[in-house]
């Protein structure tokens, strides 16, 4: 089955960037898409220093949905937004004030990624925080909360994050360009492997500050690996039925709603969207909003954000007007405390609720907008 790369190279293009990310890019291009990706044949796509983080997140969410091997190749600096302090790849038109706004939320990846077959996916990061990220990356992690850079369980991640430079000026993505040239050679080493020589070359830059970033792949046996193979052979009812013993031993082991619980509560409102149950998924994923407001998280939480948008996408592809009412009411209500990233949202909800009163029945996708940002495409 053929590959898909991923290269994406990013950093503001104005006064004050740490890294000169594009730089990286002729290098990697003059590798073949065979080696690059580790498949016999490969599709690539490459963006450099692109301008809108909804851009960057259409082609993430295209090269997400390939079915074979994915390998995402990225080299540019991190900023913390002002308001949720939560890491963001910074693009070329970021400042510090507008990161929210102009740069992409790393968590992007993590939700993108989360429906790939369990070690389908290997990212080989190259990353510069300024200082006030690099602060939060070294700090002691915050009970239940997963690591800001996490990129999925089912994904393999390799790489550095490099403090800011000591001295005035641009930095090079030196971990990439070496991953590049020893890529050149023509032979694709073992992921692990090839980690492990790059370090090896740039050690004297980056000994004893760098930020190294290792995570092998799920192990043989990972339960997501088996309702994965139960959803490609359309066994839909059974993957579901697994992933609801998961999350009863999860929410019995660790508490009903703990991280490990709501994963595999996610996992069944995906399921039933790629089953086509589009009511079924709107509603668990508001349930699952409900539930996170309802433990304390605030409504601008990313996993509450995630799970409202995602709610609010599913409902845009129900058919059933009495459905399109029923679960609209309660998306309004919703959609009023958590607006989400776009505006327009709530409008968006009632204006459909309005033209399915006043119609009835309406066909497919009538009045429906592009999803909210971070919202899930059917594959």
């Amino acid at each position: 089955m053929p590959g898909t790369v991923l290269l994406l190279a990013a950093s503001p293009l104005g006064r004050g960037r740490l890294v000169d990310a594009a730089s990286v890019l002729p290098v990697l291009a003059a590798v073949p898409p065979s080696v690059l990706s580790g498949a016999e044949t490969a599709n690539v796509v490459e963006l450099a220093d692109p301008l809108e983080p909804q851009a960057v997140l259409t082609r993430l969410r295209a090269a997400a949905a390939a079915p074979g091997p994915l390998t995402v190749y990225v080299a540019g600096e991190l900023r913390l937004d002002r308001r949720q302090r939560l890491p963001h790849l910074a693009l070329a038109r970021t400042t510090p004030a507008t990161v929210r706004y102009t740069a992409l939320p790393w968590h992007w990846f993590r939700d993108e990624l989360r429906l790939r077959a369990a070690g389908a996916t290997t990212l080989f990061l190259d990353l510069r925080a300024d200082a006030d990220t690099w602060r939060a990356l070294c700090a002691p992690p915050a009970p239940g909360r997963p690591f800001p850079l996490d990129c999925g369980r089912d994904a393999a991640v390799y790489g550095r994050v490099a403090p800011p430079p000591s001295r005035r000026g641009v930095a090079a993505p030196t971990y990439m360009k070496a991953l590049a040239t020893l890529l050149r050679s023509g032979r694709r080493l073992p992921d692990e492997e090839l980690h492990r020589r790059t370090l090896a070359r740039i050690a004297p830059e980056g000994a004893g500050t760098d930020l190294v970033l290792e995570q092998r792949g799920p192990l043989p046996g990972d339960p997501h690996a088996a309702v994965t193979a139960a959803v490609r052979a359309g066994r839909h009812a059974e993957a579901d039925a697994l992933a609801a013993r998961l999350e009863q031993a999860a929410g019995l082991a660790h508490g009903p709603v703990s991280e490990e619980a709501l994963h595999w509560t996610e996992v069944r409102a995906d399921l039933a969207m790629l089953a086509g149950d589009a009511a079924r998924s709107c509603r668990a994923w508001m349930a699952l909003a409900g539930t996170r407001i309802a433990a304390g998280q605030p409504a601008d939480a990313p996993a509450v954000e995630a799970a409202v948008d995602r709610a609010h996408h599913q409902w845009g592809r129900i058919d059933d007007p009495v459905r399109v009412r029923e679960l609209g009411v309660r998306l309004v209500e919703l959609r009023s405390r958590v607006p989400g990233r776009r505006e327009g949202a709530v409008e968006h909800v009632r204006r459909r609720l309005r033209e399915v009163q006043g119609r009835g029945a309406m066909p497919a996708g009538h009045l429906r907008t592009d999803p909210p940002q971070g919202a899930t495409a059917v594959p």
